[in-house]
């Protein structure tokens, strides 16, 4: 038991050290430039006045209201989310629980926005009828997923974070990580640093 914590530890950091990340094409990129495409994309949305679209389910859907609230407050960025009970069961109750995302997007968003798309198993239907919908409005697309290496989502965005981790609770962990880090190297680098 002595060496739980740090075996839990060094699993997070040794998954987030081997990330795989890709682009719309399927080529495999090094986590820096990918990283720093990404923080670019994003110094070009936020100076547009662009909105960032955040979605997940149950952890994460959690994790997009977290990261889009700290968007909002910390680097000045119009973010969005649509995890609110009455929108989800509406959605879910009138079209279907696929459209909870999707809806929305197809109604508000265009090709001067991003969609983080996170999802432990990349398979979700609801997330991944999302991307679909925001690639067919030109939307930039970033996938944040783990679980099986194959899955669907990572497939289909501009850029696609995958975490190969096995359990919830260690992707849902290492997300958390990578998606601070994207936040806090753009504060870092057009913000005058982290807070």
């Amino acid at each position: 038991m002595d060496d739980y914590l740090s075996n839990y530890v060094t699993s997070i950091s040794d998954a987030l050290r081997c990330i795989s990340i890709t682009n719309n094409m399927g080529d495999s990129l090094k986590s820096g430039p990918a990283l720093e495409m990404w923080v670019n994309t994003t110094k070009s949305i936020r100076d547009s006045c662009g909105t960032f679209f955040f979605i997940g389910n149950g952890a994460s859907a959690s994790m997009a209201e977290h990261m889009s609230h700290d968007c909002f407050q910390n680097a000045d960025m119009l973010t969005q989310t649509c995890s609110e009970t009455s929108h989800i069961t509406a959605i879910a109750n009138d079209l279907s629980y696929e459209d909870v995302f999707s809806y929305r997007i197809s109604k508000t968003l265009s090709e001067k926005d991003m969609l983080i798309a996170i999802s432990s198993s990349g398979n979700s239907p609801n997330v991944v009828k999302a991307i679909k919908t925001a690639k067919e409005l030109g939307v930039f697309v970033v996938t944040v997923t783990g679980k099986s290496a194959d899955n669907t989502a990572r497939t289909l965005g501009d850029l696609n974070f995958h975490v190969p981790l096995d359990t919830y609770g260690l992707v849902e962990s290492a997300h958390a990580i990578l998606l601070h880090c994207w936040l806090d190297l753009f504060l870092d680098k057009y913000m005058g640093g982290r807070h």
